[in-house]
């Protein structure tokens, strides 16, 4: 009898694997996920409590309440956004909607690997154009583009490395593409983005047919374990999204949550400033320590640990891990001597600094 199997590109894709602690019970820092380090805000908290005499019943399917609360908090046309279960369900809704087997989608060297995932998911082949010093190279994205290539991702500030590349380079990657390609520019870290020459992507949107935004509520907002992500684009994108999503893709209790969030305008500025305090400061620290520290615009650092026969990333996490802290490693990103470092709370962030001191001198 033959064995049932899954489609080509499914045994390619590699299960996520985040850094979990010993299971003892004991207190961990953990600092290995993204998360906004505040937490969620009280108005969010407060819509959540509300909201959970209601979870019986099945959430809005148009998401109109939602969609309505991010138009007006950004200027935006309602009917030109859509909502999913995190970004990462966003990603996945559009490249099913226009990339299958047969299609090529096009991605950055060390660029998100949900982009990836997603592609095989849909059995298209992604195609991974070279990065400069970490840093999206769009001539080389634009040199890998052909008849195929039905959708370019961009990470933008980008995780794991917390690059950017500004405004008029994503208009130039736009212009370079083929007509027939779609521009899917992952937002997620927008917000922490404090640059003159960066933008979100909402001029490009609204003067292009085939570009897409995409945005979470995981970041900024703390709503990591809601699961809440949105997109912008061209009716049609949108349309053919919401053929694609599942009715009840985003829960009644995530959807009061974000709405609240939205419009929390005192958390968003307790935790950019939070950020803006830290960010430098645990740069500074690991640099002195040896380390060296790419620079980000996003609520975290990409470090690479110094070259020394004696020691090695998995020394480096297994000491902190002995010191109860969790941090990523980046191997699965083309990235075998970096960690990447969520900024957290003033007592996490010293704690790790004075653990990576032990090691490191």
């Amino acid at each position: 009898m033959e064995l049932l199997s899954p489609r080509p590109g499914i045994g390619q894709i590699k299960p996520y694997r985040p850094a979990r602690p010993p299971e003892d019970g004991g207190a961990w820092v953990d600092l290995s996920l993204t998360v906004n380090p505040l937490g969620p805000g009280r108005k969010a908290l407060t819509a959540y409590r509300h909201a959970a005499g209601q979870i019986h019943r099945y959430p809005d399917w148009s998401q109109d309440r939602l969609r309505h609360a991010i138009a007006r908090r950004y200027g935006l046309d309602a009917d030109h956004i859509t909502c999913s279960s995190g970004s990462d369900e966003m990603i996945h809704l559009v490249t099913q909607a226009f990339a299958g087997p047969g299609d090529e989608v096009l991605c950055h060297e060390h660029g998100y690997r949900g982009f990836m995932k997603a592609v095989r998911a849909a059995g298209a082949a992604p195609v991974i154009a070279a990065e400069r010093d970490l840093v999206v190279d769009v001539e080389a994205m634009i040199d890998r583009a052909n008849e195929k290539t039905k959708i370019c991702f961009l990470a933008n500030p980008n995780n794991p490395t917390g690059t950017y590349i500004p405004s008029d380079l994503v208009h130039r990657l736009r212009s370079g593409l083929p007509s027939h390609t779609l521009l899917v520019l992952d937002s997620a870290y927008a917000d922490y983005c404090r640059r003159d020459n960066y933008s979100d992507g909402t001029e490009i949107v609204e003067t292009s047919d085939n570009v897409l935004m995409v945005r979470t509520f995981s970041k900024l907002h703390g709503l990591a374990g809601l699961r809440v992500g949105w997109a912008y684009g061209p009716a049609g994108v949108v349309e053919a999204i919401n053929q694609t999503r599942g009715p009840f893709n985003v829960g009644i209790a995530a959807q009061a949550a974000a709405e609240a969030a939205i419009g929390d305008t005192d958390h968003e500025e307790a935790t950019l400033a939070h950020n803006s305090a830290w960010l430098p400061w645990l740069s500074h620290e690991l640099e002195q320590l040896g380390v060296r520290v790419y620079p980000s615009v996003c609520n975290f650092i990409l470090a690479r640990i110094p070259t020394d026969p004696s020691l090695g990333v998995q020394a480096v996490l297994d000491h902190l891990a002995r010191r109860g802290i969790l941090v990523k490693p980046t191997l699965d990103y083309g990235l075998a001597d970096c960690l990447r470092i969520t900024v957290g709370l003033e007592e996490e962030n010293r704690a790790l600094v004075a653990a990576l001191g032990e090691i490191l001198s």
